[in-house]
């Protein structure tokens, strides 16, 4: 951008406004001096200090930037207009933080606040009050150049266009390098991207949006917006981010506290159960099993099959005599608890109480139940019947149980499943449950059983790290998902368990849906969401993908999902894509060689290497041996310059260049091949290379 004679008078306004956020945090840290504590200090100042400790925390990491920039534009209202703005000032610089100065005027609005929503709203036709609006282009604290808009001046007119606001500011932001990070696009927000991010709380939202359109920052910065806007309730309740995978998550971690936003908890579907060990996936018939809701009748009438009255009569020796419970009175106990209780935990206390009272009953001599159980509570043959009748259960041991036990999957396939589809679940059982590795479509299997078994009573009260009670459900006042047109209908099941409310953000892209259970539209997945009213909206802007890269992947579009419209591209210009083949055992060198290029195209932009899972190992011994420094994403993310991504891992990550290898393993081994590979080939912001030694699919031929 062009330099501009008002620079040196706004940095010193920027300078100021930092100034003023470095004395915020001075006196935030000087309250820690005021709540000194000796060792004989009374519990009453222990408690006051540990609060004010908290309190401070939360002040100071609210306040940390780290390397963002504090300011990022600013607006100048026409004060012949009517608001509810102050009428002694005029213009308003907005930031990521609010701050004040020492007489409480506002020298940074926060971006959120209602007078900053004409900064990303107004248009030439409706300029919301603005005379002009300026995008700032900053690094750290330096301005290095200034970007204005003019609204209604004759004088100067500009050329508006009504769905990019501060294009110079949005392509330089675009056209800088990746960091390996999701950075936040607050600076940048665009119109469409607005409505969606200050929309209304309640309700599910869905966001549909093609690559490049900024669906994952949009529903970030909303989570940021509602919890300013909604402060109460939202911080008490809680607001929970879901993404696909742990490399995603890292990938995106960043983007909130750089907002000031520290509190929202981001996880996986896995990080929503008690601990078990969870890696990989099921193939395509066994995980659409999984993820079917007929699943969820097998698990409950697994947990009823665990219910049982006495095979024989129980004879136990007390003294000179025997203490008996028959088979139909063990029946009536285990009938009476099924109807009495909600969860099959919550009831053993009561089935080990009836049993104790019908073995007094039978006795010669007057017994309580509470004597007998004090006498036979450790006796080997009373433990087992109660372990017959009324087992003590966690979700792992039920399914490890069932999984590793065809009759019983076909007992309890009874009404759900076909019995040949039961056994599809069959593997055999591990020598202790905790050696078990679950996939990731046995999550929600693992929740359903949680929330029919109930927490087993020698864990009640015992709280998680979250601060939840074990074998308890938290729920949240606000979930955003992303990548959400993957998720089966059991995993969105056990999110909308978890919505306090059922407002929730949903965020993806039907052509991206790459799963076992890929669904056709977004109807599909609002059948499994909360009942309440819903929405649907539509990022239409692809501002990553240069539109030669987007015109290359929209080949496969029109193949995989004709309904939906491409993404128009904000940079029109770009490098094209190459494509080369290589003979079958030139492919390791002409993979390395790719690379190279790439990295020196790119200078210190980071590359990633996208390769179908069978060819993981192949490519990265092949970069070892050609002596190329890279990293794998999931052992290391995308810190290094470049990293081997296997194409399952890569959705919704960005990167200035992409090499992609064996488009046509690809299609092969993945169980939507075609759409994998579109995910593949929109993941580049500047360059694409295409590697291959087998045949191209055919809707990439001619």
């Amino acid at each position: 951008m062009a330099s501009n004679p008002e620079l040196e008078s706004e940095q010193r306004y920027v300078d100021r406004a930092y100034r003023l956020l470095d004395e915020a945090r001075d006196s935030a840290n000087r309250l820690r001096t005021m709540v000194e504590v000796g060792a004989g200090g009374t519990a009453q100042a222990r408690y006051e200090r540990d609060v004010i400790y908290s309190t401070v925390d939360d002040r100071l990491a609210g306040l940390d930037l780290g390397d963002a920039s504090l300011v990022f534009g600013r607006i100048d209202v026409d004060s012949d207009v009517d608001s509810d703005v102050d009428d002694r000032q005029t213009s308003f610089y907005i930031g990521r933080l609010p701050v004040s100065d020492a007489d409480h005027e506002a020298v940074v609005v926060d971006w959120r606040a209602p007078i900053a929503e004409a900064f990303y709203r107004a248009t030439g036709p409706h300029p919301m009050g603005l005379q002009r609006r300026r995008h700032f282009a900053s690094r750290g604290r330096t301005l290095l150049d200034l970007d204005d808009e003019y609204f209604g001046d004759v004088d100067r007119p500009v050329d508006h266009d009504d769905r990019v606001s501060g294009r110079r500011a949005l392509v330089a932001s675009l056209e800088s390098g990746r960091t390996g990070h999701l950075g936040d696009v607050v600076g940048t927000i665009q119109v469409e991207q607005d409505r969606i991010i200050r929309s209304e709380l309640p309700g599910v939202l869905v966001v549909q949006g093609g690559p490049g359109t900024g669906k994952t920052v949009v529903a970030l910065h909303r989570a940021a917006y509602l919890l300013y806007t909604h402060r109460f309730p939202l911080e008490g309740q809680g607001v929970l981010v879901v993404g696909p995978n742990r490399l995603f998550l890292s990938y995106i971690e960043q983007v909130l506290p750089s907002l000031g936003e520290a509190g929202v908890q981001l996880a996986v579907l896995a990080d929503l159960i008690e601990p078990v060990a969870v890696s990989g996936d099921d193939d395509a018939h066994v995980a659409r099993i999984k993820g079917d809701p007929a699943v969820a009748g097998l698990v409950a009438n697994a947990i009823r099959d665990r219910r049982r009255p006495l095979r024989s009569r129980l004879r136990v020796a007390v003294g000179l005599q025997h203490l008996t419970l028959d088979v139909d009175r063990s029946a009536a106990i285990v009938s009476e608890a099924a109807r009495r209780f909600r969860t099959h935990n919550a009831a053993r206390r009561f089935v080990a109480e009836e049993v104790f009272a019908a073995l007094a009953e039978s006795s010669r001599t007057p017994l309580t139940g509470a004597s007998v159980a004090e006498r036979l509570g450790d006796d080997p043959q009373v433990r087992a019947a109660l372990e017959w009748m009324w087992p003590v259960l966690t979700p792992a041991e039920l399914l490890h149980e069932l999984y590793g036990s065809k009759a019983l999957l076909r007992r309890a396939a009874r009404g759900a499943l076909s019995p040949e589809d039961a056994e599809r679940l069959y593997r055999p059982w591990e020598a202790h449950v905790d050696d078990v590795i679950w996939t990731q479509q046995d999550v929600p299997l693992l929740d359903e059983a949680a929330v029919g078994l109930g927490p087993p009573p020698r864990r009640k009260g015992r709280l998680r790290p979250d601060g939840t009670p074990e074998g308890e459900i938290r729920t949240w006042g606000h979930i955003v998902v992303d990548e959400a047109q993957d998720l089966s209908p059991m995993q969105l099941r056990m999110l909308n368990r978890r919505s306090l409310n059922g407002s929730m953000t949903i965020v993806g892209d039907i052509a991206q849906a790459t799963g076992a259970w890929a669904h056709s539209d977004w109807y599909d997945v609002l059948d499994h969401l909360p009942e309440r009213r819903h929405r649907i909206a539509e990022l239409t802007i692809g501002y990553r993908i240069p539109a030669p890269l987007m015109g290359f992947a929209n080949r496969i579009l029109r193949e995989v999902a004709p309904q939906l419209s491409p993404p128009t591209a904000v940079r029109t210009d770009g490098d094209a894509p190459v494509v080369t083949r290589v003979a079958p055992g030139e492919l390791d060198g002409a993979v390395a060689a790719a690379v190279r290029d790439e990295m020196r195209a790119v200078g210190t932009g980071n590359v990633a290497v996208i390769v179908p899972g069978p060819l993981v190992d192949r490519i990265d011994r092949a970069l070892q041996v050609a002596g190329v420094p890279h990293g794998s994403a999931a052992a290391n993310g995308l810190q290094q310059q470049v990293t081997v991504v296997p194409v399952r891992l890569v959705k919704g990550l960005e990167v200035d260049a992409a090499v992609v290898v064996e488009p046509g393993v690809i299609v092969e081994s993945e169980p939507q091949g075609l759409r994998s590979l579109y995910v593949a080939f929109t993941r580049a912001t500047k360059r694409l290379r295409v590697v291959h030694a087998g045949d191209l699919p055919d809707v990439l031929v001619g």
